[in-house]
């Protein structure tokens, strides 16, 4: 039997679908937000993949008070390097938003909205 091999060109690509990226980016920010004294809740990811690059934005909720410039920069570097080694993609924009603030001191019908 004769061996026939297939260069790199002729193989194709490995296609990874935007929703695994959001998945592997949510994972990546719990794991950000667990290594920081006042962590937060339930992150969430949506992803654009545009060639083997990632737009990632991620809604968090957080504890208040806290450092919140702190947590979004540690869920920004922990997205941009959990992408790009798991997925093998440019990471050039992590956009955080923060959905909604947690205080101990509000009480349980204004949870979730200070002013």
């Amino acid at each position: 039997m004769a061996t026939y091999r297939v260069t790199a060109a002729e193989r194709g690509s490995t296609t990874i679908a935007d929703r695994v990226v959001a998945k592997i980016a949510a994972q990546a920010a719990r794991e950000a937000l667990e290594s920081l004294p006042k962590g937060g809740h339930r992150p969430h990811a949506t992803v654009v993949v545009h060639r083997d690059a990632a737009h990632v934005s991620v809604t968090l909720e957080l504890d208040y008070p806290s450092d919140i410039g702190r947590q979004c920069g540690a869920v920004r570097r922990r997205v941009t390097e959990r992408v790009t080694t798991l997925a093998g993609m440019d990471v050039p924009e992590v956009a955080v938003q923060i959905e909604r603030l947690h205080s101990p001191h509000a009480g349980h019908e204004a949870r979730g909205k200070l002013r």
